[in-house]
């Protein structure tokens, strides 16, 4: 069992779920936010469109959740998200007390050390970004060269 938990062979796929599933989450606290889904925002209901930092941040957890699950531009999509949920935790949560665990910030901090990584290591197996790197890197296939019969 240690050798399969250590195993190169496994990474991409790990990651790659990992990925899934952090996207998932964090696509879904934006549409808590912006459309009242799953429980609403804080306290139930929507945030107001265009209000600072509420709305833009709901933006940036549904589209780079989004484009994280889906493994599509993931190593930027990660870098925003994961900047927006240090903004949070620096903004919102660390005024009120030093530890997450006493200021509410334990999900600001988890996401933003989750998108480091996943901005350091890529959208692993089950991405977009990898079917499409893969089909441009592909040679393109040419017709075979029609052969001109010899006369002997």
């Amino acid at each position: 069992m240690p050798g399969r938990l250590n195993s190169a062979t496994a990474q991409p796929y790990v990651l790659g779920l990992f990925r899934m599933v952090v996207g998932l989450l964090f696509a879904c606290h934006g549409a808590a936010s912006l459309f009242g889904v799953l429980g609403g925002a804080a306290g139930g209901g929507t945030i107001d469109a265009g209000t600072w930092p509420g709305w833009y941040a709901a933006v940036i957890q549904l589209v780079g959740g989004g484009l994280v699950l889906l493994g599509l531009g993931t190593r930027a999509a990660a870098v925003i998200s994961s900047g927006s949920m240090a903004y949070a935790y620096f903004k919102v949560h660390q005024p009120g007390a030093l530890w997450p665990m006493e200021n509410g910030g334990e999900a600001s901090v988890m996401f933003c050390w989750a998108f480091l990584l996943l901005a350091f290591t890529g959208s692993g197996a089950f991405g977009l970004d990898r079917l499409l790197a893969r089909r441009t890197s592909e040679p393109e296939q040419s017709t075979p060269e029609r052969q001109t019969p010899v006369a002997a």
